[in-house]
């Protein structure tokens, strides 16, 4: 027994504990006693799924829905654009505790639902005091809903004779009882009801300490529409009335609201109400306008605040019109999204006041609360190129746009890019705040950056292009906009970086005096960009400074292509190509051709040629250079004078003799002494072998098509060394003269016809590796420049 009451006390507080309400947060709520109502606005972010309201009074609970709101006094709107819910509750709504009509206070549940599904309850509690006295007569037009009240201790009015009137009281007089019932005037139908009765069919009677009220939906059973000043008025008339005794005690409640919707006329936003509303004064027989005030969102503005904001009050054919600029403070502005067509309306939240004095001088007080909206509009969206061609950089700004619309990604030349951007981006965008709480954003774009199309004409006209895809969305309904916008910048006098170059004895000079748009290009020696780097390995000197580039190329470095290679003289050619940074397009070259004299040098081609001048002059003591030849005796000199042969031959011919390497292959012949000499007439301890060594990766087409083509030129040797005819064992160490090689294949230009390799060896399948070709090329380069260190006499 006691185990269960214990349970039973646990489930009871369990329950009060996941119902009980929690404190308001701060900086959520934003609360605010106005004239006639406390407003309650309540930011969007806080709500979460699904809220509404409680009413709290000493008789519990009350959920105010939506019909239950415009009986009782209650009024919500949603503003997306300022992101909160706005929720008016009248003084003499019917859960707030009223104390003399002065001081009222009222109590809510904010119902909110968590994304996990949990329901929470937050405590709103405040209270307001009117901060202008009651007039007499007063009457309320909220967007869902008429009030009216009236001071019950005014006497009665004179110069009632209306007609209507007379049927009134005395319908009251014959049917009236203790109990207060009410009659409906304005469609012929005066049948009492109680207030029970009209209760039921949504009208809503009070009675304080000083005042009674009446409060009805719109559209009700008992309402009607009349023409006044032109505009169309919705009325609800009601007379309440008791008998106690002889005496009869009636009450006059009027509720009369302008129904009409407003307009837009281009620019302004127009709304209309009678100059008189005369059914509020029923049975009087004159009205006089005393004063008009107008504000926006509950708040009225004095008269020079509202006219600098270029509202406009005008008296027309019995109609007040009040004219305000569409887009004035404190309008409310939406985005919609249709077709991918950016479009907005504009609702201005309009508070109207009008002061009026019947005959017995009775002050009425009626205030409108109307929202007021444009049609769907166009919205041109504003891009501007704020480019400055001076500081390389695309500046562009997009906008104005409402606080509903964000931007959320952005495409840059056909690339995406998610908004807001990583820190360590080449690009920014920053949103910019406008006057009207607008927007727009700023975007910026190096010229230089690689998303940039850079086109650069033949006159020297360098073209930057950026097409912009915006991606926006407008919010909350996550609709997404998309804005398309193209900006380009030129430069004019762009050239490519211009060399000037000059011959000496050691090689070739370049020399560059740098360009502001020198950062454009690169400068690139056959396949390879040309750094400090490159050039200490293939043995350039270079020098570059802020001012100027000199690059030194000694002959017989790689690089050079050799022509006309003759026994006194040779000309060598060595081309610097200009390359497009970004694209790596050859936008111009510096080639410069210069004739050395001959000594000792061999080149080997890139389409299997092997070309030698050699001195043979220890072979050959008696002079006669011209008995000699390569391992093949049909294989002469194409030239000699008295120390030097020139040959020249296919890698397939001759006898030349193919050695595999570890990813290289070496060809090699020889010069030899005829046979058909005397033996006095030749010298068998020297030996000349000529060599040409390329790399397996470059010669892929060889063992594919039978074709000799290389991607590099092959590194050339020419080695005399001492011998013995009987075993042909090498007795000195090797001596390398000049080696060279020739440049890439996209350098060097076609005047020799590529043959068929039709050696023995057209085919060679490499089944092993023996040494690997970066160890040949050093020791070769090694002796090249010893060798080239040896002081020989050039003419030119």
């Amino acid at each position: 027994m006691a185990s269960g009451f214990w349970l039973g006390v646990f489930l009871l507080l369990s329950t009060w504990l996941k119902l009980k309400c929690l404190e308001t947060p701060n900086g959520v709520f934003d609360m605010a006693c106005r004239d006639r109502y406390l407003k309650i606005a309540i930011a969007l972010s806080f709500t979460g799924d699904d809220p509404h309201f409680e009413a709290v009074d000493d008789q519990g609970v009350h959920p105010i829905t939506e019909r239950y709101a415009a009986e009782c006094g209650y009024s919500i709107d949603t503003f997306p654009l300022p992101g909160h819910i706005e929720f008016r509750a009248s003084y003499f709504s019917c859960h707030a505790y009223n104390q003399d009509d002065q001081v009222f206070h009222f109590k809510f549940n904010l119902v909110t639902t968590t994304d996990k599904g949990q329901v929470v309850r937050y405590d709103i509690d405040k209270t307001c005091s009117p901060s202008l006295p009651w007039s007499p007569k007063e009457v309320t037009c909220e967007t869902n809903y008429m009030e009216a009240s009236v001071r019950s201790d005014m006497t009665c009015p004179s110069g009632t004779n209306n007609g209507d009137w007379n049927t009134s009281l005395t319908t009251a007089y014959l049917s009236a009882i203790s109990d207060w019932q009410v009659m409906f005037q304005g469609k012929g139908e005066l049948a009492p009801m109680t207030l029970t009765e009209a209760r039921e069919q949504g009208y809503v009677f009070d009675v304080t300490d000083g005042r009674l009220i009446f409060r009805t939906p719109y559209g009700q059973p008992h309402s009607f529409t009349t023409m006044v000043g032109g505009v169309t008025m919705e009325v609800v008339h009601p007379t309440a009335f008791s008998r106690q005794n002889w005496i009869v005690v009636l009450v006059d409640l009027v509720a009369a609201c302008s129904i009409d919707e407003g307009y837009y006329d281009g620019s302004n936003l127009v709304w209309e109400t009678p100059e008189v509303p005369s059914p509020l004064v029923f049975g009087l027989s004159s009205l006089e306008n005393q004063q008009i005030n107008v504000g926006v969102n509950g708040q009225l503005l004095k008269q020079p605040v509202a006219e600098e904001r270029g509202y406009h009050v005008v008296m027309h054919n019995g109609a007040i019109r009040i004219s305000i600029p569409y887009n004035a403070e404190g309008t409310y502005r939406k985005s919609f999204v249709t077709d991918n067509q950016y479009q907005e309306f504009f609702v201005f939240h309009l508070y109207f006041e009008q002061l009026l004095v019947d005959e017995n001088s009775v002050e009425t007080r009626l205030r409108i609360y109307r929202p007021i909206a444009t049609p769907l509009l166009s919205h041109p969206v504003l891009a501007v190129n704020r480019t400055v061609i001076e500081e390389r950089v695309f500046t562009v700004y997009l906008g104005n746009f409402p606080e509903d619309v964000v931007l959320v990604a952005v495409k840059l030349n056909g690339h995406d890019f998610a908004v807001p951007l990583v820190n360590d981006s080449a690009y920014t965008i920053s949103r910019v705040p406008q006057a009207n709480a607008t927007h727009g954003y700023t975007l910026t774009v190096p010229f230089d950056d690689p998303v940039v199309s850079m086109e650069l004409f033949n006159n020297g006209i360098l073209q930057f292009t950026l097409n912009i895809n915006y991606t926006l969305t407008v919010l909350p309904e996550d609709e997404p906009y998309c804005h398309l916008t193209s900006v380009v910048a030129q430069i004019t006098a762009v050239f490519p970086p211009a060399f000037q170059a000059i011959c000496s004895e050691q090689g070739i000079r370049f020399k560059l005096d740098h360009q502001p748009f020198d950062y454009l290009w690169e400068i690139y020696i056959g396949r390879d960009p040309l750094t400090p780097e490159l050039a200490a390995q293939l043995g350039y000197m270079m020098q570059n400074d802020s001012e100027t580039l000199l690059l030194d190329v000694p002959v017989f470095s790689p690089g050079y292509i050799y022509e006309e290679i003759g026994l006194k003289a040779f000309f060598a050619t060595f081309e610097i190509l200009i390359k497009h940074r970004r694209t790596l397009t050859v936008h111009g070259s510096a080639v410069k051709t210069c004739q050395f004299p001959t000594t000792e040098l061999i080149v080997c081609s890139h389409d299997g040629k092997m070309t030698a001048v050699a001195d043979v002059s220890l072979a050959m003591p008696d002079g006669v250079l011209s008995r000699t030849s390569l391992l093949d005796p049909n294989c002469g000199p194409k030239d000699t004078d008295y120390s030097k042969a020139l040959f020249s031959c296919q890698l397939n011919t001759c006898g030349t003799r193919v050695k595999l390497g570890k990813g290289h292959i070496v060809y090699e012949n020889e010069i030899v002494v005829s046979r058909k000499l005397p033996a006095a007439s030749r010298n068998d301890t020297d030996k000349v072998t000529l060599q040409c060594v390329y790399r397996l990766s470059g010669l892929h087409r060889l063992f594919s098509m039978h074709k000799f083509v290389s991607d590099m030129p092959g590194v050339g040797s020419i080695i005399h060394s001492k011998h013995s005819v009987q075993s042909q064992q090498t007795t000195l160490p090797p001596t390398t003269k000049h080696t060279t090689t020739e440049p890439t294949a996209t350098s060097q230009k076609p005047t020799i016809k590529r043959p068929v390799f039709q050696s023995a060896a057209h085919y060679v399948k490499v089944f092993d590796v023996l040494k690997d070709l970066s160890d040949t090329l050093s020791w070769q380069t090694r002796k090249r420049s010893d060798t080239s260190q040896q002081t020989r006499k050039r003419s030119v």
